[in-house]
């Protein structure tokens, strides 16, 4: 297990208690967060080295590993997703004013949005950990997909877009990943990151319960203060924040069935509705936010 004696963002020695947050997923195991008193940045503590975590997703619940469409709450998900990929594509080449370029998408998963990339005449690679999600990119698709080790070994300057969709809350190592992203975007180039926000109305309302946790998956729990903070010290600068609408009726329902709600589908729509309209007036309080960086030296 992984202890943090100091706020791993700012490296401030006070941090203290926020929440106890339980597993819902897989372990049922209870995980603690602490928040720190500096810079806010709220991280899981204690939780499993890189080596042990692999098991923590092993659930067939596990959406975003899988393409199971077996429930209407499925169903639901891989059509929003495909809806979704159209989205993306418009913001990438709004933010990096291209048509088509080259594209490295970390945490492709089973790779249905760098093969919808690529349809629309981008280059791309993947990068995944998960070894069951890479295969079944490379199978269906024939993408280049590369394992997390195989980062180092890309050339430098080689991409106009570097893209991490929920992605960056689970890595056990994000400075090094951030300096990889630096060192692999040419200049100019765009890294667009997506992030649950814990200071949403979501995470304020739901707590503990809050889907958005997911520990011991999610080590870190970025707001936007947060954040700002990361990529400064990475040597990125944030040019814009976009809401990412969709997910906080997706997390509203997962929150709901955390709780324990009788009607949880039900409830979690209602209730993501309310979030969704609140947040119109405050984009700080979206349930997920999309940060659209460059290289602070261009």
């Amino acid at each position: 297990m992984i202890h943090h004696f100091r706020c791993p963002l700012c490296k401030n020695d006070e941090i203290i208690p926020l929440l106890r947050c339980t597993d819902h997923l897989v372990s049922r195991n209870e995980y603690r967060l602490f928040r720190c008193t500096d810079c806010s940045f709220v991280f899981t503590q204690d939780y499993p080295e890189e080596s042990e975590i692999g098991k923590y997703y092993e659930s067939d619940e596990y959406i975003s590993h899988t393409d199971s469409d077996k429930t209407l709450f499925e169903k639901l998900y891989q059509l929003v997703r495909k809806i979704m990929f159209s989205w993306k594509r418009k913001l990438i080449i709004n933010t990096c004013q291209l048509s088509k370029g080259t594209l490295l998408d970390i945490g492709s998963g089973t790779g249905h949005f760098i093969a919808a990339m690529e349809e629309a005449g981008w280059s791309v690679k993947g990068i995944e950990i998960n070894e069951k999600a890479r295969e079944s990119s490379v199978s269906r698709f024939d993408l280049e997909v590369l394992s997390q080790e195989q980062l180092s070994s890309l050339q430098t300057s080689s991409f106009d877009c570097i893209t991490l969709w929920h992605v960056m809350e689970h890595l056990h190592e994000p400075n090094k990943y951030a300096s990889e992203i630096v060192r692999l975007l040419k200049p100019g180039g765009t890294c667009i990151i997506a992030l649950p926000n814990c200071n949403s109305f979501d995470a304020k309302y739901y707590r503990e319960y809050w889907a958005a946790y997911d520990v011991p998956r999610h080590l870190w729990h970025f707001t936007p203060k947060a954040f700002g903070l990361f990529a400064e010290i990475a040597g990125l600068k944030i040019k814009i924040i976009r809401r990412l609408p969709p997910d906080v009726f997706y997390i509203s329902v997962l929150s709901e069935k955390n709780k324990g709600s009788r009607f949880s589908f039900c409830l979690g729509i209602l209730k993501g509705i309310v979030f969704s309209v609140r947040s119109l007036f405050s984009i700080t309080g979206s349930s997920s936010l999309i940060y659209c960086l460059r290289k602070e030296t261009d």
